[in-house]
Protein backbone atom coordinates (compact mmCIF):
# COMPACT_ATOMS: atom_id res chain seq x y z
CA UNK A 1 0.00 0.00 0.00
CA UNK A 2 1.46 3.79 -1.32
CA UNK A 3 0.76 6.01 1.05
CA UNK A 4 0.05 9.24 -0.51
CA UNK A 5 -0.68 13.11 1.45
CA UNK A 6 -2.86 15.11 -0.54
CA UNK A 7 -3.27 18.64 0.49
CA UNK A 8 -5.58 21.02 -0.71
CA UNK A 9 -7.97 18.64 -1.69
CA UNK A 10 -11.25 19.67 -3.31
CA UNK A 11 -14.49 17.54 -4.07
CA UNK A 12 -13.36 16.96 -7.25
CA UNK A 13 -9.63 16.08 -6.59
CA UNK A 14 -10.88 13.22 -4.70
CA UNK A 15 -13.41 11.86 -7.31
CA UNK A 16 -10.73 11.85 -10.01
CA UNK A 17 -7.95 10.36 -7.56
CA UNK A 18 -10.33 7.79 -6.30
CA UNK A 19 -11.30 6.94 -9.88
CA UNK A 20 -8.06 6.92 -11.53
CA UNK A 21 -6.85 4.66 -8.50
CA UNK A 22 -9.59 2.01 -8.30
CA UNK A 23 -7.98 -1.27 -8.39
CA UNK A 24 -4.24 -0.21 -7.55
CA UNK A 25 -2.51 -0.27 -4.46
CA UNK A 26 -2.50 3.13 -3.71
CA UNK A 27 -3.90 4.63 -0.77
CA UNK A 28 -5.11 8.58 -0.40
CA UNK A 29 -5.08 10.59 2.66
CA UNK A 30 -7.10 13.88 1.48
CA UNK A 31 -6.39 16.48 3.64
CA UNK A 32 -8.43 20.29 2.96
CA UNK A 33 -6.04 22.40 3.95
CA UNK A 34 -2.71 24.03 2.18
CA UNK A 35 0.83 22.23 2.67
CA UNK A 36 3.01 24.84 4.52
CA UNK A 37 6.01 24.24 7.02
CA UNK A 38 3.02 23.76 9.93
CA UNK A 39 1.04 21.37 7.96
CA UNK A 40 3.90 19.10 6.84
CA UNK A 41 4.29 17.28 10.04
CA UNK A 42 0.66 15.84 9.12
CA UNK A 43 2.57 13.97 6.08
CA UNK A 44 4.23 11.27 8.41
CA UNK A 45 4.15 8.19 7.76
CA UNK A 46 3.50 8.67 3.70
CA UNK A 47 6.08 8.40 1.18
CA UNK A 48 5.01 10.93 -1.30
CA UNK A 49 2.98 13.99 -0.57
CA UNK A 50 0.34 15.78 -3.21
CA UNK A 51 0.31 19.38 -3.79
CA UNK A 52 -1.33 22.42 -6.10
CA UNK A 53 -0.75 25.54 -6.95
CA UNK A 54 -1.09 27.39 -3.71
CA UNK A 55 0.69 25.10 -1.37
CA UNK A 56 3.88 26.81 0.09
CA UNK A 57 6.89 24.33 -1.21
CA UNK A 58 9.55 26.28 0.10
CA UNK A 59 13.02 25.34 1.69
CA UNK A 60 11.32 25.09 5.22
CA UNK A 61 8.22 23.05 4.39
CA UNK A 62 11.00 20.72 2.26
CA UNK A 63 13.34 19.89 5.25
CA UNK A 64 10.18 19.23 7.57
CA UNK A 65 8.91 16.77 4.77
CA UNK A 66 12.36 15.12 4.08
CA UNK A 67 12.13 14.73 7.78
CA UNK A 68 8.87 12.93 7.76
CA UNK A 69 10.95 10.08 5.39
CA UNK A 70 8.84 12.20 2.38
CA UNK A 71 10.75 10.66 -0.64
CA UNK A 72 8.13 12.43 -3.66
CA UNK A 73 6.42 16.06 -3.86
CA UNK A 74 3.76 15.18 -6.70
CA UNK A 75 2.17 18.24 -8.34
CA UNK A 76 -1.20 17.77 -10.16
CA UNK A 77 -0.67 20.67 -12.06
CA UNK A 78 1.88 22.15 -14.53
CA UNK A 79 3.60 25.30 -13.07
CA UNK A 80 6.18 24.87 -10.39
CA UNK A 81 6.72 28.41 -9.03
CA UNK A 82 5.87 27.07 -5.89
CA UNK A 83 8.41 25.00 -5.34
CA UNK A 84 11.77 25.56 -4.27
CA UNK A 85 13.14 22.98 -6.91
CA UNK A 86 17.15 23.75 -5.47
CA UNK A 87 15.93 22.71 -1.61
CA UNK A 88 14.44 19.63 -2.81
CA UNK A 89 17.36 18.86 -5.05
CA UNK A 90 19.48 19.14 -1.82
CA UNK A 91 17.18 17.36 0.01
CA UNK A 92 17.09 14.49 -2.38
CA UNK A 93 13.38 14.94 -2.57
CA UNK A 94 12.20 13.72 -6.40
CA UNK A 95 9.67 16.38 -7.44
CA UNK A 96 7.34 15.84 -10.42
CA UNK A 97 4.84 17.96 -12.12
CA UNK A 98 1.89 16.77 -14.61
CA UNK A 99 3.60 18.04 -17.93
CA UNK A 100 0.51 18.17 -19.67
CA UNK A 101 -3.33 17.29 -19.45
CA UNK A 102 -6.02 18.41 -22.14
CA UNK A 103 -4.90 21.18 -23.48
CA UNK A 104 -8.18 22.31 -24.78
CA UNK A 105 -9.56 23.01 -21.24
CA UNK A 106 -7.78 26.07 -20.60
CA UNK A 107 -7.67 27.05 -24.12
CA UNK A 108 -11.47 26.91 -24.60
CA UNK A 109 -11.76 28.68 -20.90
CA UNK A 110 -9.90 31.60 -22.34
CA UNK A 111 -12.00 32.25 -25.35
CA UNK A 112 -15.33 31.82 -23.39
CA UNK A 113 -13.80 34.38 -21.03
CA UNK A 114 -12.72 36.69 -24.56
CA UNK A 115 -16.87 35.59 -25.64
CA UNK A 116 -18.41 36.62 -22.27
CA UNK A 117 -16.36 39.81 -21.65
CA UNK A 118 -16.88 40.76 -25.29
CA UNK A 119 -20.59 40.17 -25.64
CA UNK A 120 -21.15 41.14 -21.80
CA UNK A 121 -22.88 37.49 -21.21
CA UNK A 122 -22.55 38.38 -17.68
CA UNK A 123 -24.29 40.86 -17.03
CA UNK A 124 -26.66 39.99 -19.66
CA UNK A 125 -27.43 36.98 -17.11
CA UNK A 126 -27.57 38.86 -14.12
CA UNK A 127 -30.58 41.61 -15.36
CA UNK A 128 -32.70 39.15 -17.21
CA UNK A 129 -32.92 36.94 -13.88
CA UNK A 130 -34.01 40.32 -12.12
CA UNK A 131 -36.97 40.58 -15.31
CA UNK A 132 -34.60 43.71 -16.88
CA UNK A 133 -34.34 43.12 -20.59
CA UNK A 134 -32.77 46.50 -21.79
CA UNK A 135 -30.09 46.17 -23.92
CA UNK A 136 -28.66 49.17 -22.69
CA UNK A 137 -24.49 49.07 -22.49
CA UNK A 138 -24.49 45.34 -23.74
CA UNK A 139 -23.11 46.43 -27.34
CA UNK A 140 -19.42 44.28 -28.13
CA UNK A 141 -17.98 43.84 -31.54
CA UNK A 142 -17.29 41.10 -33.93
CA UNK A 143 -14.33 39.07 -33.36
CA UNK A 144 -14.29 38.50 -37.42
CA UNK A 145 -11.96 40.72 -38.76
CA UNK A 146 -9.99 41.90 -35.66
CA UNK A 147 -6.42 40.95 -34.66
CA UNK A 148 -5.65 39.33 -31.45
CA UNK A 149 -2.15 38.34 -30.44
CA UNK A 150 -0.83 35.39 -28.84
CA UNK A 151 1.80 35.66 -26.39
CA UNK A 152 3.26 32.33 -26.45
CA UNK A 153 3.05 29.68 -28.49
CA UNK A 154 2.93 26.08 -26.62
CA UNK A 155 -0.16 23.45 -26.83
CA UNK A 156 -2.53 26.06 -25.27
CA UNK A 157 -1.22 28.79 -27.11
CA UNK A 158 -1.37 27.54 -30.77
CA UNK A 159 -4.88 26.00 -29.67
CA UNK A 160 -6.02 29.78 -28.69
CA UNK A 161 -4.85 30.99 -32.06
CA UNK A 162 -6.58 28.32 -34.22
CA UNK A 163 -10.04 28.71 -32.58
CA UNK A 164 -9.30 32.66 -32.77
CA UNK A 165 -8.60 31.67 -36.59
CA UNK A 166 -11.81 29.92 -36.87
CA UNK A 167 -13.83 33.23 -35.72
CA UNK A 168 -12.54 35.14 -38.84
CA UNK A 169 -9.59 36.43 -36.64
CA UNK A 170 -5.86 37.55 -38.03
CA UNK A 171 -3.74 35.75 -35.33
CA UNK A 172 -0.52 37.32 -34.70
CA UNK A 173 1.83 35.70 -31.96
CA UNK A 174 5.14 35.99 -30.13
CA UNK A 175 7.44 33.07 -28.80
CA UNK A 176 10.91 33.35 -28.48
CA UNK A 177 10.84 29.53 -29.78
CA UNK A 178 8.50 30.03 -32.69
CA UNK A 179 6.96 27.10 -34.31
CA UNK A 180 7.35 28.21 -37.82
CA UNK A 181 5.53 25.49 -39.54
CA UNK A 182 2.74 25.80 -37.48
CA UNK A 183 2.41 28.88 -38.16
CA UNK A 184 2.07 28.76 -41.78
CA UNK A 185 -0.39 25.82 -41.57
CA UNK A 186 -2.74 28.08 -39.72
CA UNK A 187 -2.20 31.42 -41.22
CA UNK A 188 -0.90 32.42 -37.98
CA UNK A 189 2.07 35.09 -38.57
CA UNK A 190 5.55 35.64 -35.86
CA UNK A 191 6.28 39.24 -34.99
CA UNK A 192 8.10 40.53 -32.37
CA UNK A 193 6.53 41.53 -28.79
CA UNK A 194 5.76 45.51 -29.48
CA UNK A 195 4.48 44.77 -32.84
CA UNK A 196 1.77 42.51 -31.30
CA UNK A 197 0.87 44.77 -29.10
CA UNK A 198 0.59 47.60 -31.04
CA UNK A 199 -1.82 46.11 -33.36
CA UNK A 200 -3.79 43.13 -31.25
CA UNK A 201 -7.70 44.32 -30.30
CA UNK A 202 -7.20 40.90 -27.99
CA UNK A 203 -4.03 39.87 -26.18
CA UNK A 204 -4.00 36.23 -24.58
CA UNK A 205 -1.10 35.05 -22.53
CA UNK A 206 0.44 31.71 -22.88
CA UNK A 207 3.36 31.37 -20.83
CA UNK A 208 4.83 29.86 -17.80
CA UNK A 209 5.97 32.23 -14.79
CA UNK A 210 9.72 33.07 -14.31
CA UNK A 211 11.80 35.46 -12.71
CA UNK A 212 11.56 37.26 -16.70
CA UNK A 213 8.26 36.74 -17.21
CA UNK A 214 6.97 38.31 -13.57
CA UNK A 215 5.26 41.01 -14.33
CA UNK A 216 5.45 40.76 -18.10
CA UNK A 217 2.27 43.30 -18.09
CA UNK A 218 3.15 46.31 -16.49
CA UNK A 219 2.87 50.45 -17.07
CA UNK A 220 5.23 50.01 -19.97
CA UNK A 221 3.97 47.37 -21.81
CA UNK A 222 -0.10 48.79 -21.46
CA UNK A 223 1.26 51.66 -23.03
CA UNK A 224 2.55 50.32 -25.83
CA UNK A 225 -0.74 48.05 -26.32
CA UNK A 226 -3.48 49.01 -28.72
CA UNK A 227 -6.08 51.41 -27.29
CA UNK A 228 -9.33 49.68 -26.13
CA UNK A 229 -7.31 46.43 -26.02
CA UNK A 230 -8.88 43.09 -24.20
CA UNK A 231 -6.18 41.22 -22.17
CA UNK A 232 -6.66 37.46 -21.07
CA UNK A 233 -4.99 35.85 -18.82
CA UNK A 234 -5.30 31.89 -17.85
CA UNK A 235 -1.69 31.44 -17.33
CA UNK A 236 0.08 33.08 -14.35
CA UNK A 237 -1.58 35.73 -12.14
CA UNK A 238 1.83 37.51 -11.54
CA UNK A 239 2.41 37.71 -14.96
CA UNK A 240 0.49 40.94 -14.88
CA UNK A 241 1.21 43.86 -12.11
CA UNK A 242 -1.92 43.80 -11.00
CA UNK A 243 -1.58 48.18 -9.82
CA UNK A 244 -0.37 49.12 -13.18
CA UNK A 245 -3.66 47.36 -14.73
CA UNK A 246 -5.87 49.23 -12.40
CA UNK A 247 -4.15 52.25 -13.46
CA UNK A 248 -5.13 51.29 -17.11
CA UNK A 249 -8.44 50.52 -16.76
CA UNK A 250 -8.97 53.62 -14.41
CA UNK A 251 -7.84 55.31 -17.79
CA UNK A 252 -9.78 53.59 -19.98
CA UNK A 253 -6.13 52.34 -21.48
CA UNK A 254 -7.77 49.24 -21.59
CA UNK A 255 -10.98 48.14 -23.02
CA UNK A 256 -11.29 44.99 -21.34
CA UNK A 257 -9.49 42.51 -18.89
CA UNK A 258 -10.85 38.98 -18.42
CA UNK A 259 -8.50 36.93 -15.79
CA UNK A 260 -8.58 33.12 -14.43
CA UNK A 261 -5.25 34.04 -12.17
CA UNK A 262 -4.12 36.64 -10.35
CA UNK A 263 -0.76 37.18 -8.37
CA UNK A 264 -2.21 37.23 -4.84
CA UNK A 265 -4.47 34.61 -5.20
CA UNK A 266 -3.56 31.99 -2.66
CA UNK A 267 -6.04 32.00 0.20
CA UNK A 268 -8.91 33.23 -2.23
CA UNK A 269 -9.18 31.12 -5.15
CA UNK A 270 -10.77 28.08 -4.48
CA UNK A 271 -12.24 28.84 -0.90
CA UNK A 272 -15.52 29.86 -0.41
CA UNK A 273 -15.72 33.56 1.53
CA UNK A 274 -19.22 34.76 0.65
CA UNK A 275 -20.35 36.50 3.74
CA UNK A 276 -17.13 37.63 4.68
CA UNK A 277 -15.16 40.39 3.75
CA UNK A 278 -12.38 40.16 1.26
CA UNK A 279 -9.18 41.64 2.58
CA UNK A 280 -7.66 41.96 -0.66
CA UNK A 281 -8.23 45.48 -1.67
CA UNK A 282 -6.65 45.25 -5.34
CA UNK A 283 -9.29 42.25 -6.28
CA UNK A 284 -11.52 44.19 -4.91
CA UNK A 285 -11.30 46.95 -6.65
CA UNK A 286 -10.51 45.38 -10.19
CA UNK A 287 -14.10 43.41 -8.97
CA UNK A 288 -16.16 46.74 -9.41
CA UNK A 289 -15.05 47.49 -12.57
CA UNK A 290 -17.56 46.53 -15.45
CA UNK A 291 -15.03 45.60 -17.72
CA UNK A 292 -13.28 43.13 -15.76
CA UNK A 293 -14.56 39.15 -15.84
CA UNK A 294 -12.65 37.23 -13.17
CA UNK A 295 -12.71 33.41 -12.65
CA UNK A 296 -11.24 31.62 -10.38
CA UNK A 297 -8.40 29.63 -11.70
CA UNK A 298 -11.14 26.89 -13.48
CA UNK A 299 -9.79 26.80 -16.90
CA UNK A 300 -8.23 23.18 -15.99
CA UNK A 301 -11.60 22.10 -14.51
CA UNK A 302 -13.29 19.66 -16.84
CA UNK A 303 -13.61 15.89 -16.69
CA UNK A 304 -11.04 15.19 -19.51
CA UNK A 305 -8.28 17.47 -17.84
CA UNK A 306 -9.16 16.27 -14.09
CA UNK A 307 -8.92 12.23 -15.46
CA UNK A 308 -5.19 13.06 -17.32
CA UNK A 309 -4.25 15.40 -14.07
CA UNK A 310 -4.99 11.87 -11.93
CA UNK A 311 -3.48 9.61 -13.74
CA UNK A 312 -0.44 11.43 -14.45
CA UNK A 313 -0.01 12.20 -10.85
CA UNK A 314 -0.81 8.44 -9.95
CA UNK A 315 1.47 6.80 -12.39
CA UNK A 316 4.53 9.30 -10.80
CA UNK A 317 3.59 7.81 -7.40
CA UNK A 318 3.47 4.35 -8.23
CA UNK A 319 6.11 4.84 -9.78
CA UNK A 320 8.58 5.61 -7.29
CA UNK A 321 7.58 2.66 -5.14
CA UNK A 322 8.96 0.76 -8.19
CA UNK A 323 11.97 3.13 -8.45
CA UNK A 324 11.05 4.48 -12.16
CA UNK A 325 10.28 5.49 -14.89
CA UNK A 326 8.68 8.56 -14.11
CA UNK A 327 6.14 9.86 -16.72
CA UNK A 328 8.12 11.30 -19.52
CA UNK A 329 8.45 15.24 -18.89
CA UNK A 330 7.09 15.29 -15.23
CA UNK A 331 10.67 15.07 -13.39
CA UNK A 332 11.59 18.80 -11.84
CA UNK A 333 14.01 17.41 -9.32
Amino acid sequence: MITTAVFDTKPYDRDSLTRASANTDLDWRFLEFRLTRETAPLARGAPAVCVFVNDQVDRPCLETLAAQGVKLVALRCTGYNNVDLAAAKALNLKVTRVPVYSPYAVAEHAVALLLTLNRKVHRAFNRVREMNFSLHGLVGFDLHGKTAGIVGTGKIGRIVAQILRGFGMRVLAFDPFPTPDWAAQQGVEYVDALTLAGLSDVISLHIPLTPETKHLIRRETIDRMKPGAILINVSRGALIDTTALIEALKSGRLGGVALDVYEEEEGIFFEDLSGQVLQDDELARLLTFPNVLITSHQAFLTHEALSDIARTTMDNITALAAGGPFVDGSVLA
